[in-house]
């Protein structure tokens, strides 16, 4: 029969409608499915792991699950990134330049401008929605780093959350970076992990691969045939640094010589592997002031100690990573796809100086030694802690400059140090290399490269859409041809790089590069380099041909404006925030129960101002037997609490990993109100006064302030949750939840007491080293 007219809801039904199904037909919508035999795909992405770090490319380190990928495998030796983590994250998952992606600068921003967006637009795809649209499973554990701070909280927009962009399942840390031992928040899927405490021997590089594993069993189970897509992100190799005991006893006494004897043997090995050509200069010690290496040699007996500890934690790091590798191999083995797995691993910036030139014991009171180097007491600490969960430790730059071995300079720079870094691809059913062939790739390729050479390898156009606008196009190049023929020519002859205005232009082998120390960041003072005779960029053309500067350098004015890179950050740019977000400092009642408030939150009820703290006591008060945490925030990287053991009121601070507390004295039968008080002092400090039912009961005065971005873990209010702020307490009591009728915590913030310059140099480095 014929729909009647005034009929609804069979529009664009393709079979026949009856009155009964007896004189109907019916039709289904066509479900995406992924043409036969289509390869499974993993992307493992290290954080800022430098050129040198794996055996392929000429580390001492034991990585024999990469070694065997770079066997079966190609290496690409003139791979490029961008020079931080989030613009690298969007380009590669996008084929976007990071600007035009609205990536400029890390996730950790605001300042309002097109390519400083710090979320997905929505006219923007991504390599999982185009893989998940063609038929494949998608999943993503690890780092994701695509979401501004301000939207990682509840209720705020999801609009970049990795569910929300092309993965079916997600499970790992928004952040740009977190502890390995006490995660300060873990998301699956779209929610927080609600826990008080992790399990002993936790470490969080294991549970991210026993997720990965589980997620690639789990479809196995359910679906024999579909094909899948793997995003690991790892969290390492960011600080803090810190490694499994095991993991670190492998490399004892393993970097006793130095960096400069490390730097010396891995470039032999990778001159001896064929990644440069015979004559290829390596980079001296970086000299330039901020960025400088002192010769180990002349550093003393006890600096030279703890400068190699550092280094035994980073090894054992990258050791554990190899370990994930090979786990996720053998699972994928196991089902019998592994030759039929197209597998990359690659990095996302190069090595950091982030550890200054001495190491730092606590990775987040570095942000403030811009105003007072000596603000917290850095070093020396005790060696036995470094890589522990106690400490939140970085290595001193030396190391920075032997990961990124053998050029010059570090993550954040776009000299090679900062964005050339190891990648390696492997297919063996897709990707047989012929007699003779090394599997070296000595071709240019940058970062926005992979989505359209995987999307070319896998065989699926990508859409011109996204919910019905018109998709940006991609800026990469299909590089498979280079892949398959290590001959072939690069596709890709022309990339422009900035951030924070340290800038660059390729072209044809020719490299224009400047650094942004000064004040004017519009100001370059550019330098010119012939990288196909110069891989190390070590000698300065620029006087000698003024004409290549001038042709490089209208080209990157000319990129920019294509790639809405314009406006430069000068200034106080990035402590700039949308008005919006001023309600985040309004005062706040938090119930007992409600899980731990998201650190950015958190820290903009503390951060640079004074502040009050009341807890609400229910029923009658305290009573006799009543104890344990009232509030706390932060863990053992920085944070304070409020708790009662034994009748006694205590508050406790943990300055960057210092605990010091002071006892308020027993608790009255019958008190219900118990008040912290901060007021800021001089010189980014804080003075404490404990307060019981409005009379001064204790203080603590002088204490530094946690700023940039401590406390790393937010609010929990009757208990300790997550990393623990005061070490002993977690061992005596555990999470110590309190036993009390406590109803609720109220945070009282007063205005910002810091001056403006201080608070923008702060917020402007942690920012920067967030990514």
């Amino acid at each position: 029969m014929t729909v009647p007219p005034h009929a609804r809801g069979y529009e664009g039904f393709a079979g026949r409608i009856g009155r009964t199904t007896d004189d109907s037909t019916p039709s289904w919508a066509p479900v995406p499915s992924a043409a036969p035999g289509s390869p499974n795909v993993v992307v493992v992405l290290i954080d800022d792991m430098g050129y040198s770090d794996i055996g392929p490319f000429g580390s001492e380190i034991d990585t024999p699950n990469l070694d065997r990928l770079a066997a079966s495998g190609v290496r690409l030796t003139n791979y490029h990134t961008t020079p931080l983590c989030s613009p690298s994250r969007a380009a590669l998952l996008t084929g976007l330049n990071p600007h035009r992606a609205g990536y400029g600068f890390v996730a950790n921003a605001d300042p309002g401008y097109p390519g400083l967006r710090l979320e997905l637009a929505d006219d923007v795809l991504t390599l999982p929605e185009i893989l998940r649209a063609s038929g494949y499973a998608t999943y993503a554990v690890g780092k994701w780093h695509l979401v501004r701070d301000a939207n990682l909280r509840p209720g705020a927009n999801r609009d970049s959350w990795p569910t929300q962009r092309g993965f079916d399942r997600y499970y790992g840390s928004l952040e740009g970076l977190n502890s390995f031992y006490y995660p300060n928040q873990l998301v699956s899927d779209n929610s927080a992990v609600d826990v008080d405490d992790y399990p002993e021997n936790y470490y969080l590089t294991d549970d991210l691969t026993d997720k990965a594993i589980g997620y690639l069993k789990d479809l196995r189970a359910h679906d024999a045939d579909k094909p899948f897509f793997l995003y690991f992100a790892h969290v390492a190799m960011h600080g803090p640094l810190q490694a499994k005991p095991a993991d670190v006893a492998k490399y004892r006494g393993r970097y006793a010589e130095g960096w400069d004897a490390l730097r010396e043997s891995r470039f032999a090995a990778q001159l001896a592997q064929g990644l440069f050509p015979p004559g290829t200069e390596q980079a001296p010690r970086n000299s330039e002031a901020g960025f400088d290496v002192p010769e180990w040699d002349s550093l003393t007996p006890e600096q030279q100690r703890r400068f190699a500890r550092y280094m035994e934690v980073y090894a054992g790091m990258v050791d554990s990573v190899d370990q994930s590798v090979g786990r996720v191999l053998d699972t994928i083995e196991q089902l019998g796809e592994l030759d039929n797995t197209i597998v990359v691993f690659t990095s996302d910036n190069g090595g950091t100086a982030e550890g200054g030139p001495e190491g730092t014991r606590s990775y987040f009171s570095q942000f403030a030694h811009v105003t007072d180097p000596d603000w917290v007491g850095d070093v020396p600490h005790d060696e036995e802690l470094i890589g522990t969960a106690k400490l939140g430790v970085h290595y001193p730059r030396g190391w920075g400059q032997a990961s990124n071995t053998p050029f010059r300079f570090y993550k954040g720079q776009s000299f090679a140090g900062g964005v050339r870094v190891p990648f390696v691809l492997s297919w063996p059913n897709g990707l047989r290399k012929q007699d003779g062939d090394t599997g070296i790739r000595e071709q240019f390729t940058y970062v926005t490269d992979l989505a359209p050479t995987l999307l070319g390898l896998v065989g699926i156009d990508p859409p011109t859409v996204r919910g019905g606008l018109p998709a940006k196009e991609f800026d990469g190049v299909d590089a498979s041809a280079v892949l398959r023929d290590g001959t072939v020519p690069s596709s890709h002859t022309e990339q422009y790089t900035e951030m924070t205005g340290n800038r660059g232009y390729y072209r044809d082998g020719w490299k224009l590069l400047a650094l942004h120390p000064g004040p004017d960041v519009d100001a370059p003072r550019w330098q010119l380099f012939d990288v196909r005779t110069d891989p190390t960029e070590l000698h300065d053309l620029a006087d000698r041909l003024p004409e290549k500067v001038d042709e490089l350098a209208a080209a990157w004015d000319e990129a920019a404006w294509a790639n809405t890179v314009f406006p430069l950050l000068s200034g106080g740019a990035l402590a700039v925030r949308r008005p919006a977000e001023q309600a985040l400092s309004r005062p706040v009642r938090i119930l007992a129960g409600t899980p731990p408030l998201e650190r950015y939150r958190s820290s903009k009820l503390i951060a640079f101002r004074d502040f009050e703290i009341a807890a609400e006591l229910g029923g009658s008060g305290f009573a006799r037997g009543d104890e344990g945490v009232l509030v706390a925030h932060g863990d053992p990287q920085g944070g304070y609490l409020l708790y009662i053991e034994d009748g006694h009121l205590v508050f406790g601070l943990n300055s960057y990993g210092r605990y010091t507390s002071v006892d308020a004295g027993p608790v009255p039968v019958g008190a219900s109100r118990l008040e912290v008080s901060a007021t800021v002092a001089p010189r980014l400090r804080w003075d404490f006064t404990v307060l019981v039912d409005g009379v001064a009961a204790g203080e603590l005065l002088g204490q530094v302030q946690l700023v940039g971005m401590a406390p790393w873990t937010g609010i929990s209010v009757g208990v300790d949750a997550h990393g623990p702020v005061s070490w002993d307490l977690r061992q005596r009591r555990g999470p110590f939840r309190y036993t009390g009728a406590l109803r609720a915590v109220t945070y009282t913030p007063g205005p910002v007491q810091v001056p403006g310059g201080a608070i923008e140099r702060i917020e402007r480095e942690a920012e920067y080293a967030a990514d």
